[in-house]
């Protein structure tokens, strides 16, 4: 029987193909096999080349520190995605060598250790970032050469004999934070991801907003999110994922954060601290406690959802895996810029299995619980707002 042409542009439209079908081949990226070129070894830390995507219609390199605990393994293993302003930090390997991990921090700025390569990718500049790509390849893109360096460089580990292919997670930080959420959703051999700061729907409201996508043209802007918006890939995430973030964050407000988390089907936690200070912070215990519990076993992170609000009391009931020592409630006046809203903390009360707190009377209110495990781990809840 001929199908009825208009049923079926309805069905089509009903489920779309999605964006990185027409941005990245993960099939044939994840089969690509990545050879390495080797440099210095500094403090156990040795840098590394490996092959990236053509940029401009020339073959490049990424450039990468890579690290290892002593003995052969195979070991849990961490990519590591620096930021806007960042590189590929030796320290950061450093760190998770030290807590028995492999990990590669990779550059994605078209550096290698003693600045720009002959044969890089593009810098990151927001001008390179964020350039009309109506003429050119979206291939040339800033975000499709730093996401296929990730996947290459986790093709790269799956190589080394020493690497627990099994157990490979990724984090990032701010602009990592923003791949990252792109990366967990494509490539799904990961089995936990941790954005910091970074994250999507920038279209809507971040740093980025009133600069360069209030000045697109309508189509181009649409081109662009479909394209390289981290909201069209959380959905795709299938490994374990936390969010770590700041009320005040500067580039990646809640009201985008908070949208980009309830994208995520998976697993997932959320860890938002009052004034948190944006930075090449690698040390949250928070991160390193959440990839331990999936990449070692070990006991997991408490999981607030959604607050149970009356008209003058909130609070959650939760499992707790853990002891938990300590409830906050969070709270802000709802207006004005995410940015500059003064936020205050009262204390909650801890019950087993329940975090409560008196409401303030204030509106319009946006507040959230959080709780301190007997680790010093932070978790918290959802944002809600009280017209």
């Amino acid at each position: 029987m001929r199908k009825n042409p208009v049923a079926l542009l309805i069905a089509l439209l009903a489920f779309p193909i999605p964006a990185f079908a027409d941005v990245w081949d993960m099939p044939a990226l994840k089969k690509t096999i990545v050879e390495p070129s080797w440099g210095e070894t500094t403090n156990g830390v040795k840098e590394v080349y490996y092959p990236g995507e053509k940029y401009q219609g020339k073959a490049t390199r990424v450039f990468a520190y890579y690290g290892k605990p002593e003995g052969k393994g195979p070991f849990p293993t961490m990519l590591l995605v620096h930021g806007g302003g960042g590189k590929a930090f030796p320290n950061w390997v450093k760190h998770w060598v030290g807590r028995g991990y492999c990990a590669l921090a990779m550059d994605l700025a078209g550096n290698g250790p003693k600045g720009r390569l002959p044969d890089g990718g593009p810098g990151q500049g927001d001008d390179t970032k964020f350039k009309n790509f109506n003429n050119g390849p979206q291939t040339d893109m800033w975000t499709y050469q730093a996401v296929a360096a990730i996947v290459r460089g986790h093709n790269l580990l799956k190589s080394f004999s020493e690497v627990d292919t099994n157990r490979v997670g990724v984090t990032g930080i701010s602009w990592g934070g923003y791949l990252t959420c792109i990366v967990a959703g494509l490539d799904d051999r990961l089995k936990a991801a941790v954005p910091v700061y970074g994250c999507g729907f920038l279209q809507d409201n971040s740093a980025w907003k009133a600069n360069y996508f209030d000045k697109m043209d309508p189509a181009t802007r649409d081109k662009w999110v479909k394209a390289f918006d981290p909201s069209q890939y959380l959905p795709g995430v299938k490994c374990p994922i936390m969010f770590l973030n700041g009320t005040n964050d500067f580039a990646y407000p809640l009201d985008s954060y908070l949208k980009c988390f309830n994208l995520v089907k998976s697993e997932k936690i959320l860890s938002v601290r009052v004034r948190l200070p944006h930075g090449h912070i690698w040390t949250f215990k928070e991160v390193d406690t959440f990839i331990d519990s999936h990449l070692k076993g070990e006991k997991p992170l408490v999981a607030l959802t959604s607050m149970i609000v009356t008209d003058s009391k909130v609070f959650i009931q939760f499992p707790a895996p853990v002891k938990v020592v300590k409830g906050q409630l969070h709270y802000a006046l709802a207006e004005g810029p995410w940015q500059k809203r003064e936020w205050k903390t009262l204390p909650a009360e801890i019950e087993v299995g329940k975090v409560s707190a008196p409401l303030p009377k204030q509106k319009p209110l946006v507040f959230f619980l959080s709780v301190v495990d007997e680790r010093g781990v932070e978790t918290s809840s959802p944002h809600q707002v009280r017209e």
